[in-house]
């Protein structure tokens, strides 16, 4: 269970790199949701740093990378969070970050747009679709999403009875112009 969260949190992190034309990552928010025994349980992961180039008029010229340090993953259960970084589920002697790097977007009506991703998690890639939408007020991009991901194509926990493989995740992330 707890490496269930432990990925979804990175995944969602490595998502929350969405940005604006020649922006960077500041304030981050990534969170995850996954069901355990009939029970939802929730963490968030707190380390997150990216570029974004995310152009609504160019979207063939954008480009979002981020990474996530999963050693900062938090369940507020301290037993848990150390079983999430253990071998059994993320491994973070091994694997201490989820990167996402995008690969196309598309749009789907006004300010709410679909990025292609591909997430690696434990060295292993996958090609993830993310419906997120963007503002920009004030010289910020606001970007949101939220979307699933099965935890046992990335190697993350085993088979369960009662443990969900699906991990629910929610990216909102600023990003700032740089200079």
């Amino acid at each position: 269970m707890r490496k269930v969260y432990f990925a979804l949190l990175i995944f969602v992190a490595t998502q929350t790199a969405f940005g604006q034309e020649k922006n960077n990552i500041g304030k981050s928010l990534v969170t995850f949701k996954i069901k355990n025994a009939g029970f939802t349980i929730g963490g968030s992961i707190s380390s997150l740093q990216g570029t974004a180039d995310f152009d609504p008029a160019n979207l063939a010229a954008s480009k979002i990378e981020a990474t996530a340090d999963v050693t900062t993953i938090n369940t507020d259960n301290e037993l848990r969070d150390e079983h999430l970084k253990g071998v059994n589920f993320l491994d973070i002697s091994k694997y201490p970050k989820i990167t996402i790097h995008s690969v196309s977007f598309s749009r789907k009506n006004s300010g709410n747009y679909i990025g292609q991703f591909n997430i690696t998690i434990k060295d292993k890639t996958k090609l993830i679709s993310i419906p997120f939408s963007y503002s920009n007020a004030g010289g910020a991009s606001v970007l949101k999403g939220t979307f699933k991901i099965n935890r046992l194509d990335f190697g993350v926990g085993g088979s369960s009875m009662i443990l969900s493989d699906e991990i629910a995740i929610t990216i909102e992330a600023e990003a700032t112009s740089r200079s």
